[in-house]
């Protein structure tokens, strides 16, 4: 089950057609906004929250992820629709006092901000 959400989402990622890093501006916001405080700027699990949560934030850069993704390439997508750890960054933000304002995704906000964070990752080594 788990595996086809994730190969639907990523087909439904992939028949977007791909923007250059330079012109993904919105997923490389909603990145800065809502995931570097945990994953941090080089989401590699060093934000400032990253050790405040249990398990601690990981680093998306490792090769293990690597293959993760590309076996999955929808699982940055679901792991924002799904949230697979359940209440673990909603509270990791109550219990550090952040607030995030209210945010409604859609699709094309998913598209960029995955589109933004696999360019990312495969750059990093």
């Amino acid at each position: 089950m788990k595996k086809s959400v994730f190969v639907s989402l990523g087909l439904l990622l992939l028949a977007h057609t791909p923007w250059s890093q330079a012109e993904n501006s919105n997923g490389k916001n909603i990145f800065v906004q809502r995931c570097a405080m945990c994953h941090g700027a080089d989401i590699k699990g060093t934000g400032p929250l990253a050790n405040k949560s249990n398990p601690p934030t990981p680093d998306l850069t490792t090769a293990a992820f690597k293959r993760r993704l590309n076996d999955y390439p929808g699982v940055i997508v679901s792991s924002v629709v799904l949230r697979p750890n359940g209440d673990l960054i909603p509270r990791t933000l109550r219990e550090n006092g952040v607030k995030l304002p209210a945010f409604t995704w859609r699709v094309k906000d998913l598209r960029d901000l995955n589109e933004y964070m696999t360019a990312e990752i495969s750059k990093k080594r």
